[in-house]
């Protein structure tokens, strides 16, 4: 297509929006609801999926070491957990360490427990290659000298991932509902224009303009229509999520887990929900092209 050609078509899209009025308004409307939600779902899928993949990665095992165990038996232990296969890494944690970090986590109160009244064990934590291999590791580790037993957190991360992939199925099947709507009502739009413009696209055919002449500018107006859907939702999502990331910071501070930084993030949502706004409005024309212009 010729420069010339496309400014033209460009030129009777935008014409054709102010034409519209308030036809044009309420397409624009409908996708900028669509996408906010769309938006918002997103940020949460994809920060659903990276707390997935921090918790696979912080699964391991805790192998609680027999109390009266000497150093040198626990030398031993170690050595044989770290000449398992599977292991990637061992870190001992004695019982008093672990008292301390009860102390800081629920109070002075608990430092009754100090000296031979501890009730903790000392423990290794093993970091496996693969999360994966974390059950497998611990019935080893339970059949081994000096293992008083072996507990992973495999359970309930079988739960949360039980539960993330219930978020992701529905989440994608409501965003699949939203952009259908959107679509729809964008069609709607088109429509009217292409019954209103009847005559004039009878004229254009006769004086042997191509079909593709004549689906341009509905095509653009459609992709116009979302991207300035697209607007409104890139706003709030981008300025919501930094609100929602800055408050919930301190409250993550102390875990391993943190939500996707903004930045890179941000901008690839924004990318997307650009890309949807003028994919489904000019898919939306599309729809209203083929069942209502006869060409």
């Amino acid at each position: 297509m010729k420069m010339r050609t496309f400014k033209r078509h460009l030129g009777e899209s935008v014409k054709s929006l102010r034409r519209n009025g308030w036809m044009s308004v309420a397409a624009i409307s409908a996708v900028t609801v669509t996408l906010i939600l769309v938006g918002v779902l997103l940020s949460i899928l994809m920060n659903v999926n990276k707390l997935a993949s921090d918790v696979e990665n912080d699964v391991q095992v805790r192998v609680f070491v027999e109390r009266k165990t000497t150093k040198n038996q626990q030398d031993t232990l170690k050595k044989k957990l770290e000449s398992y296969s599977e292991v990637k890494k061992v870190t001992f944690s004695s019982k008093k360490e672990q008292l301390q970090q009860v102390v800081g986590s629920y109070g002075n109160e608990f430092k009754l427990f100090g000296g031979d009244d501890n009730p903790l064990y000392d423990t290794f934590d093993v970091q496996t290659k693969e999360p994966k291999q974390t059950e497998q590791v611990a019935k080893k580790a339970k059949t081994l000298d000096y293992v008083n037993d072996a507990s992973f957190g495999g359970t309930s991360a079988k739960k949360l991932f039980k539960v993330v992939g219930s978020i992701q199925k529905w989440g994608m099947i409501i965003s699949a509902l939203l952009l259908f709507v959107a679509v729809f009502l964008i069609s709607n739009t088109i429509r009217i224009t292409i019954l209103s413009r009847r005559n004039e696209i009878g004229i254009m055919r006769l004086v042997g303009a191509t079909n593709g002449f004549i689906r341009w500018p509905f095509l653009l107006e459609g992709a116009w229509t979302g991207l300035l859907g697209a607007i409104i939702p890139i706003a709030l999502v981008d300025f919501g999520y930094i609100w929602i990331y800055n408050g919930l910071q301190a409250s993550l501070a102390s875990t391993s887990y943190r939500l996707l930084t903004p930045g890179t993030f941000l901008a690839e949502i924004d990318l997307l929900l650009i890309s949807i706004g003028i994919i489904i409005g000019a898919l939306g024309s599309f729809v209203s092209m083929r069942r209502f212009l006869k060409i």
